[in-house]
């Protein structure tokens, strides 16, 4: 009798962790089988994007699965492999075990699921939309109590050929993707090719679209829909599927790329000045990446239009992340756009830091004598 008893006991853990472990929530990870030789040959999917979800699910507790329409390996288009993110995951076997052996989205039983997050990349715009397995698998959590259906950046295509009877499943629901604008800035290699236009074919759905300025965080929920504006809204958008399936997410450090992004945002709506800027970054500048903020406000420049808010806002990023991050390219953008907003002074001293330098010194003693000749 001691013995059974003894057995018994020994027993109770090890049925308890198995309810533990079946109660757990589980997520199907859906990324492109499209992509090759890096995105040199075909774009795939995002690693970014894919790492950083991935480990919002991991830390959170919940059961994950990866799936693609082929199944097996997938390739994602070429990545910084020394993102902190990216780092980790490199390290996690059972996550790159997960990577190389996806499960074709027709062998998944939707039914074993309570979410599903859709990776991005732009090799989602070519087939993701028309794998029919994956508009059952969504449709099936569509019609399901207390399910979850999450996308970011590009992955939101695989929603514009879902439909429920006669209806498009997006039809009244507001959302969020990778916007025209993001496309015709960051979009060039491909775009051209896609089969529709991402925000113009959600909207024909009914979508009401939303979206921050360009590659800006912004992450939507919409009844059972979360969906991320572009990769920088990876992370947050993750956590709020953790959220709806009922988890408080644990606290993390945030990555350097969303606190740069952060910053962006506080300084083009002019939450903080940019001389509380300059102090968070001369505190904390690890915390930061500055060829990130540098590298923004050339974009916020060049999509301007020659809006001479815009054209501000662009010159007080790169010149805010100047100390730390030096391109010459970026310091005669900058020098030729003061000249062009009237910043006669602040022109000469950029154009005079390249001359001294010897950086395209050529331009900038040019762009001094226009300047000088005005």
């Amino acid at each position: 009798m001691k013995k059974l008893i003894l057995n018994i006991a020994l027993l109770i853990p090890v049925l308890l962790f198995s309810q533990i472990n079946t109660n757990k929530k589980k997520v199907l990870m859906v990324v492109s089988s499209y992509g090759k030789d890096m995105g040199a040959s075909r774009p795939g999917y995002e690693f970014d994007e894919f790492s950083q979800a991935y480990l919002v699910f991991k830390n959170n507790n919940l059961s994950v699965d990866v799936a693609s329409p082929k199944g097996g390996n997938v390739e994602p288009d070429k990545y910084n492999e020394e993102k902190l993110y990216n780092q980790i995951l490199l390290e996690d076997q059972n996550a790159l075990s997960l990577l190389n052996n996806t499960k074709p989205t027709a062998q998944i039983n939707a039914e074993d699921y309570d979410a599903i997050y859709i990776v991005g990349g732009k090799g989602a715009m070519f087939d993701l939309p028309f794998d029919p397995s994956l508009q059952d698998i969504i449709l099936n959590l569509y019609n399901r109590d207390n399910t979850v259906i999450a996308s970011v950046c590009h992955g939101p295509a695989v929603f514009a050929n879902v439909k429920n009877d006669d209806d498009y499943i997006v039809n009244g629901v507001a959302l969020t993707g990778f916007t025209n604008v993001e496309e015709d800035l960051f979009g060039k290699k491909w775009v051209k090719e896609f089969p529709f236009s991402l925000e113009t074919q959600l909207k024909s759905r009914g979508a009401k679209f939303k979206q921050a300025d360009f590659m800006l965080s912004k992450v939507v929920v919409s009844g059972k829909f979360v969906t991320g504006q572009n990769p920088f809204s990876t992370a947050k958008s993750a956590e709020e599927v953790v959220k709806k399936l009922g988890i408080e997410p644990v606290e993390r450090t945030l990555y350097t790329d969303e606190n740069s992004v952060l910053l962006i945002q506080d300084v083009l709506d002019e939450t903080i000045t940019i001389n509380q800027a300059e102090t968070l970054l001369a505190n904390n500048v690890k915390k930061y990446d500055m060829p990130l903020i540098a590298v923004y406000g050339y974009y916020k420049i060049l999509a301007s239009n020659d809006n001479a808010t815009d054209l501000v806002k662009g010159t007080e990023l790169i010149d805010l992340s100047s100390p730390y991050f030096f391109n010459e390219n970026l310091q005669l953008l900058l020098a030729k756009t003061y000249a062009s907003i009237g910043e006669r002074e602040k022109a000469i001293q950029v154009a005079n830091v390249l001359v001294a330098k010897n950086l395209l010194k050529e331009e900038a003693e040019k762009l001094l004598k226009d300047i000088r000749k005005k």
